[in-house]
């Protein structure tokens, strides 16, 4: 059994990515694993193994403090991946990255899908990585995230099964015809795709259109790797070497059952709305931007529910389970049940979400794709709507 071989098989199997820290008499250190595991959750305490290479640092620091706490990553904390593993050249690794203390007192990254606070019970030098064998006093869950994977020597993340897919135009096997792919965000998608697509087949009939719904990190990571061709999202966590034209400004609103006391308001402050019950648009970056215009006024909303579909928040705030923000306008203030919904414009002076056309940056684009970023450039109104189609 070759050793090129077992890694070129090892490099097919998908593993979680886990920033591995510690902190003591031994100093504060970290480094980026891939080999992490748990080995009993019925034991005295819960435990896990990490594997940690011999000429690691961390390795004889791990050793040393007798503690160490397993950060595992979500899918946008790639480059933070990057940094301890030591590709970034970064002089002091936890200068990147929000870092706080376990209750433990090991350093604990802000924002990882989960962190495990362990004390070391075991330490074996098996060939050249040590296996370090820890029993978990704290368990910190984030409130939500999709974990960050390797695979085939490269980034992905963990999608369920025909999630990315939405729809695809289908033409006959004998027609000659270009394909054009377009990921859109899940709650422009609506407004914007299907009109696309019917237009699209009277200008360009021999044009296959393959659409994917997909979050921020999953549309930025397809766009780099030519896995999607046009992209029609929000301009935040984008890739600076992407190129973006603004479509639209949308200003945030409340959305409100329609027999809710503050639904009779002209407009409504959020600190009104703090302490009411919050339904959580629960998609990247659509949760951490309406949370954190809480956060910039001091604030903290009550979430009672959270759905990534941009439906199921509707007929829940109809069914009069809580409020919402959205950015995005119903043609409709019915819900898709049959409730009644009002929109109320917000009095605080909050900044707008500019939605952008991506593409990646190339001297020229085909005459589909650029047909494509014309029309999408053209779909929204201001508000957030759909623009009505011409007569």
């Amino acid at each position: 059994m070759s050793r090129d071989r077992f890694l070129e098989g090892m490099s097919r199997a998908a593993a979680t990515v886990s920033i591995v820290t510690t902190d003591g008499p031994a100093g504060k250190a970290g480094v980026t694993v891939s080999s992490m595991s748990s080995v009993s959750a019925d034991s005295e305490r819960p435990s896990l193994l990490v594997c940690v290479h011999d000429a690691s640092a961390s390795a004889a620091a791990i050793a040393q403090n007798g503690r160490f706490c397993v950060n595992v990553l979500t899918d946008v904390q790639a480059k933070l991946s990057d940094v301890f593993a030591g590709r970034m050249g970064a002089d002091d690794k936890f200068a990147h990255g929000n870092w706080t203390a376990s209750p433990g007192g090991l350093p604990m990254l802000e924002g990882a899908l989960v962190a495990y606070d362990c004390e070391l019970k075991s330490d074996t030098l098996y060939g050249t990585h040590h296996i370090f064998i820890g029993e978990v006093d704290h368990t910190e869950l984030a409130e939500a995230g999709i974990a960050l994977v390797y695979a085939n020597r490269s980034y992905g993340s963990t999608v369920p099964f025909g999630s990315s897919m939405a729809s695809r135009r289908e033409l006959a096997p004998d027609i000659d015809h270009e394909v054009v792919s377009l990921g859109a965000y899940p709650t422009l998608a609506p407004f914007v795709v299907p009109r696309l697509l019917a237009a699209f087949s009277e200008t360009h009939p021999n044009l296959e259109i393959r659409v994917r719904e997909e979050n921020q990190s999953q549309l930025a990571r397809d766009l780099t790797r030519g896995d999607i061709d046009v992209a029609l999202t929000y301009d935040f966590e984008l890739p600076e070497d992407l190129d973006r034209s603004a479509v639209a400004q949308l200003a945030t609103y409340a959305l409100l059952p329609a027999n809710h006391p503050l639904a009779r308001e002209p407009e409504i402050s959020l600190a009104a709305l703090a302490s009411e019950p919050m339904i959580l648009l629960d998609l990247q970056p659509s949760r951490g931007y309406f949370t954190g215009l809480f956060a910039t006024l001091g604030l903290t909303p009550n979430i009672a529910y959270r759905t990534t579909s941009h439906e199921m928040v509707r007929a829940m705030v109809g069914n009069g389970l809580g409020y919402a923000l959205l950015g995005t306008r119903a043609a409709s203030a019915v819900s898709v049940d049959g409730r009644a919904t009002t929109t109320v414009a917000l009095s605080d002076n909050l900044p707008p979400s500019s939605v952008v056309v991506v593409t990646r940056n190339q001297p020229q684009h085909n005459d589909a794709v650029t047909a494509m970023v014309a029309y999408l450039s053209s779909a929204l109104q201001p508000d957030g709507s759909a623009r009505p189609p011409a007569e």
